[in-house]
């Protein structure tokens, strides 16, 4: 059997998450990436500049962004394995276990759950809001609910699904760069007019990083429901994203549920289509029903790292 790294920091994650004391002390590795965008995105991105320019500089970002997580990402494999040879992999699982957000994303769509069971519907808004973009203020109970399962089934695929994608295909600089690629397009791949062109090419980079990812994780929520796959075959395409129709998709159907729909950002409401064809009335038992499969989905990881590192 091969160093079980991926499926150590798996164990990890789902053990400790990253830890409140810890985040306090010394914050998350992804924080540096967001540091790096906010300043390139200070100096380069200035509306004076032509489009062409701004595009360019966002290609700059991008590009330091993947050179800043793979090569320091690269350079403690290196050291690990210089020091320690074979005895290495433990820390090398330490090293990948922040890219990882299995209970974090649990951690963060429970409150939703619990404070919709306690009819408290402003305590979920202000829990969802915590993990979503979405105007929350005039959500009801089923937009909640909605909002909180589409998340959860999105997140599944960049918080876990593609990093350990790219840990188990490259290693921990592959990990990392994937995770300096998500954070700039969480930050700056958006279509707004300040970030259409600076942004252009961590979106579509992300985009490239997410599309096997987001395949294999709403074939695995599939597996893991018993079910979804007309659907997830079918709406996938409805998203306007080319990748997080996958996973959201294959949770409607698993579930027997409607999500997506009508949003609202910004005060601005977006008509987009619905994704499944189930109930639409979500509620807090849906949540936990999502989370349950989530779950599943999650053990299922866990099944494909171990297979990986028994096959190698």
């Amino acid at each position: 059997m091969a160093e079980p790294v991926a499926l150590a920091a798996l164990a990890l994650d789902a053990a400790f998450g990253w830890p409140a004391a810890l985040y306090a002390r010394i914050g998350h590795p992804v924080g540096g990436f967001a540091r790096l965008i906010d300043a390139c995105e200070v100096g380069w991105n200035r509306p004076e500049r032509a489009e062409r320019s701004r595009r360019l500089a966002g290609f700059a970002t991008i590009a330091l962004v993947i050179a800043a997580g793979a090569g320091i990402a690269g350079l403690a494999h290196f050291a690990s394995r210089t020091l320690l040879g074979s005895n290495a992999w433990p820390l090398l699982a330490l090293l990948a276990w922040p890219g990882l957000a299995q209970r974090s994303l649990d951690d963060h769509v429970r409150p939703v759950a619990a404070a919709l069971e306690c009819g408290d519907v402003p305590a979920a808004r202000q829990a969802l809001a915590r993990i979503v973009g979405r105007d929350t203020a005039a959500l009801d109970e089923a937009g909640i609910a909605r909002a909180a399962i589409e998340s959860l089934a999105e997140s599944f695929c960049d918080g876990i699904a593609a990093p350990l994608f790219w840990l188990l295909l490259l290693g921990l600089p592959g990990l990392w760069a994937y995770k300096g690629v998500n954070t700039a397009d969480s930050l700056i791949g958006h279509r707004e007019p300040r970030w259409r062109a600076f942004g252009w090419a961590s979106a579509r980079l992300d985009d490239l990083a997410n599309w096997i990812p987001a395949r294999l994780g709403g074939m695995l929520l599939c597996l893991a429901g018993a079910g979804g796959w007309r659907t997830m075959m079918r709406d996938a395409r409805r998203h306007a994203s080319p990748n997080a129709g996958w996973t959201e998709a294959a949770m409607a159907g698993a579930l027997g549920l409607r999500l997506a729909g009508p949003l609202a950002y910004d005060g601005i409401v977006t008509a987009k289509p619905w994704i499944g064809d189930g109930r639409s009335d979500a509620n807090a038992a849906d949540i936990r029903r999502a989370l349950g499969l989530y779950r599943r989905a999650c053990l299922l990881l866990w099944l494909i790292a171990g297979g990986v590192a028994w096959a190698l």
